[in-house]
């Protein structure tokens, strides 16, 4: 279907590069510790529709422009890295104070939909995640296939369903861990730092990645 063959490995190769730990679980942890489980599930959610724009630039041929133009990569390199340098900046000097249980639900509500935009301009803004789609999708495709976009698209999502369940699951766990945490003002301010190193230090890589 769709020229697509071996979907069985893909799925297996998926899962196990979705379960390995990296800045997006490191991501999703942390706003779990600090928001409980609906602060994670949007990370995750964005994180997932930052890696939806890459899919559909993949299918569309926007990745291999990438590839191809060095100027087109170095633009979106510089904004991505100025962007999670930025953010991480804002976190390491943010000031948080305790939330007490009786208030927890309306800090979320109010920050749920900063934590989703940071998680898919991360994606999104990061050449590296497009060029990983333009390496791993193709392997999964027929050279003949008559549908290339169709089949790109469709192994993008089964890859993105995946790594949003598995993102959920750790939501999941790491907010029932740090229910206590999330009370102290001195263990979110700890997670802040943690994360806004975690932006800066993505920020640096961006900046240093160099177009092949």
């Amino acid at each position: 279907m769709l020229g697509i063959h071996e979907i069985g490995l893909f799925i297996l190769s998926g899962v196990l590069l979705n379960i390995t730990p990296g800045p997006d679980s490191v991501y999703v942890i942390g706003r779990s510790m600090q928001m409980g489980w609906r602060g994670g599930a949007a990370a995750a959610l964005g994180i997932s529709c930052g890696c939806l724009v890459h899919v559909a630039g993949a299918a569309i041929g926007l990745s291999a422009l990438l590839m191809a133009s060095s100027t087109a990569f170095s633009i979106l390199k510089l904004v991505g890295a100025a962007y999670l340098v930025v953010t991480g900046l804002q976190m390491l000097l943010s000031r948080p104070v305790p939330v007490p249980a009786s208030a927890i639900d309306e800090p979320v509500r109010s920050s749920l939909r900063r934590v989703f935009l940071q998680g898919v301009f991360t994606n999104a803004l990061n050449p590296k995640v497009a060029l990983f789609f333009l390496a791993f999708l193709p392997q999964f495709v027929a050279a003949d296939a008559p549908h290339k976009p169709l089949a790109f698209l469709m192994l993008g999502l089964i890859f993105i369903s995946t790594g949003t369940l598995w993102c959920l699951v750790l939501a999941a766990f790491a907010a029932k861990a740090a229910h206590r945490l999330r009370q102290s003002g001195g263990a979110v301010a700890w997670v802040n730092r943690a994360l806004g190193g975690l932006f800066i230090y993505l920020g640096i890589r961006v900046a240093m990645l160099e177009t092949r």
